[in-house]
């Protein structure tokens, strides 16, 4: 996909404006002069830097028309890969494109519009500035020394201050949240509203009461109003993590209000003008979809103005240390950091991290739960079995028959079996250390275990545990 005046576009970046012409990446801004030629505010010139805008009569547009035969929204300007798309919002009176009405048309330099009584002649322009390589160890509560890293803090410093739509594509566990969150907080939003909306994780009857809200008596169970995600976070930003889920049918929606900066309740006729930035998250490959009929195009090129990979951590296995230290830090609570001993590095940084920087840091958690001082070695890492860590003799033995151990585990037993006898030992073990380090206060253990109460009172209960023991 060639620009007609510029470098090739990485195909890694379809649709975005990040590029690469060889000699590395550089980010691409676009900017489009609007000349009104005709009409009431014929001689009025705006030059506006975005991959997208709209024009109408409304103050919110990016270009305002006093002309009263302009619809309040009544047009977008998009860029969509390589080429200018022209979208009429329907409008009351229509858009016209070189002498052609027109829902959504391509559109090229030079083109002229007419919006009810106005004509307006388009001359987009293109600046491509290179994305130097960042210096810094971190971005945000991303870390890293890598160069593979420091390229992806330096793609988020450039886009962080725009206020460009982003898609952040990376595995489970590789920190799309934190690259989000860093975004917002170096932004000039920052102190505006950050709000979180799991596509994922919300049934398919209520997100788009998450996304929109609701009326009183909208549906059935709405016994009270309530504020989506788009009106709450209104001059901030929101993140809509996993967008790769968000059903078909929603998406027109979600597209509507992204283009029209406008959000209505459901069961009311009122319309709201919200003022958002909008970055996505996705460990699904959104082109494919598009592709196969389950992401909508208009919709994927609307949020992915900038397109940023966060790699899987056993592509940067460098890393494994600073982030390790990093987390430890947190770990600490005010108390003397723990650290890793040479052969607990070398452990960390020959495992394959299929679950990425979560599954460390929760390597990382129960190693500092379990372990008896402040130098963590391998042992303690329990990286390559579920088995026991240590003799738990120093803690003084506990009540309740004692766990299957590995030794017993045979290639005859069905494979989950063969798995619980093989952890149980281990799970039993953290127990009891979490539980005697928080004297027995389930509140503090469970919070520290990252898990429900209810959820560790069942774990103690198999393994024939009481907590009352270790007060």
């Amino acid at each position: 996909m060639t620009s007609p005046d510029g470098p090739k576009t990485s195909s890694s970046f379809r649709g975005t404006q990040v590029t690469d012409d060889g000699a590395g990446p550089k980010i691409l801004e676009h900017s489009h002069r609007l000349l009104v030629v005709d009409g009431p505010d014929r001689g009025v010139e705006v030059e506006i830097q975005a991959t997208k805008l709209t024009i109408g009569s409304s103050s919110s547009n990016d270009l305002v028309l006093q002309d009263t035969t302009v619809s309040r929204r009544h047009a977008l300007l998009a860029v969509e890969g390589d080429r200018y798309v022209l979208r009429d919002l329907e409008s009351t009176n229509g858009t016209v494109l070189d002498g052609t009405p027109v829902k959504e048309a391509y559109l090229a330099p030079g083109a002229r519009i007419r919006l009810g009584d106005t004509e307006i002649l388009f001359q987009p322009r293109k600046k491509w500035e290179r994305i130097d390589v960042s210096e810094s160890d971190h971005f945000g509560a991303l870390y890293g020394t890598t160069g593979t890293m420091k390229s992806v803090f330096s793609l988020l410093a450039k886009l962080a201050p725009t206020d460009l739509s982003c898609i952040i594509i990376g595995e489970t566990g590789t920190g799309k949240e934190l690259a989000a969150r860093a975004i917002h907080e170096h932004s000039p939003r920052d102190g505006k509203p950050f709000i979180v909306v799991d596509c994922g994780a919300i049934s398919e009857n209520l997100i788009e009461s998450e996304l929109f809200g609701h009326e009183r008596g909208a549906f059935t169970g709405a016994d009270r109003s309530r504020t989506g995600a788009f009106e709450a976070a209104h001059e901030g930003s929101v993140f809509l993590d996993e967008i790769g889920e968000l059903p078909l049918e929603l998406q027109p929606k979600l597209l509507r209000v992204l283009e029209r900066k406008e959000v209505k309740r459901l069961g009311s006729t009122k319309l709201l003008e919200i003022d958002v930035r909008v970055i996505a998250a996705t460990h699904r490959d959104l082109p494919q979809m598009v592709k196969e009929g389950k992401f909508r195009e208009d919709l994927y090129y609307r949020l992915a103005e900038v397109v940023v990979e966060l790699p899987p951590l056993r592509d940067r296995l460098g890393d494994v240390p600073v982030i390790a230290e990093r987390i430890l830090t947190e770990f600490s609570n005010d108390g003397p950091v723990p650290r890793l001993a040479d052969d607990a590095v070398d452990s960390l940084q020959r495992r394959s991290w299929s679950g990425n920087v979560r599954e460390l840091r929760n390597v990382l958690k129960r190693a500092v739960v379990l372990a008896n001082g402040p130098l963590l070695t391998s042992r303690d890492l329990a990286l390559d079995t579920g088995g026991p860590l240590r003799d738990s003799g120093a803690l003084g033995r506990t009540p309740g028959p004692p766990a299957a151990g590995p030794m017993e585990v045979s290639e005859d037993l069905p494979i989950k079996e063969a798995r619980d006898r093989w952890v149980a030992p281990m799970e039993r073990e953290y127990l009891v250390r979490i539980i005697k380090r928080c004297d027995g206060d389930l509140d503090k253990a469970a919070e520290e275990a990252g898990i429900h109460r209810k959820s560790l009172e069942r774990l103690l209960r198999q393994h024939g545990l009481k907590a009352a023991d270790f007060r």
